[in-house]
């Protein structure tokens, strides 16, 4: 019985040791942010939900009329999703497709100093093709871009933490 409790708690101490932490909640420099995105952007909508759901004091504005009440300005100049041929067989069928997610950003005060310069994140994955199924490879795609577009907003949420004003 003695040896399992020890054999049990190996792993947390191990994990302890190596000075493995969760995440935890992110802590920002300012206490509003204002999100300038074009109004059907996705990834705006995703970042706007995370940042609320995340558990800090941190409100995210996305109104024009409230950009005056704003501490950082956070511009999504541009998002990009690409569909990229890399493979071929010998009929010139295509076989493997590499999908691209990019996104430019930068954060800035109201008054136009930036806190992040114009900065682009670039997720990509690959994916087989086969035309016999093509509706079901339609629906990977969109989920990989689902995916990437959650990686590029844990990233741009752990840019918008170190940033300081």
């Amino acid at each position: 019985m003695h040896k399992r409790t020890l054999l049990s708690l190996a792993p947390v101490a191990l994990l302890a040791a190596c000075g493995f932490r969760l995440r935890g909640v992110p802590e920002f420099s300012f206490a509003t942010l204002y999100v300038a995105a074009p109004q059907g952007s996705s990834l705006a909508r995703e970042l706007a939900r995370t940042l609320q759901g995340a558990g800090s004091t941190l409100k995210v504005l996305r109104d024009p009329a409230e950009l005056p009440t704003a501490e950082a300005v956070l511009d999504l100049l541009s998002e990009q999703r690409e569909r990229v041929v890399v493979g071929l067989n010998a009929s010139g069928q295509v076989r493997e497709l590499e999908l691209r997610l990019r996104v430019r950003f930068k954060l800035r005060t109201p008054a136009g100093d930036e806190l992040i310069p114009d900065t682009e994140l670039l997720q990509q994955r690959e994916i087989s093709y086969n035309e016999a199924i093509a509706l079901a490879k339609g629906a990977e795609e969109a989920l990989l871009f689902r995916n990437m577009q959650t990686d590029i907003v844990q990233q741009l949420l752990r840019r918008l933490a170190v940033a300081r004003r």
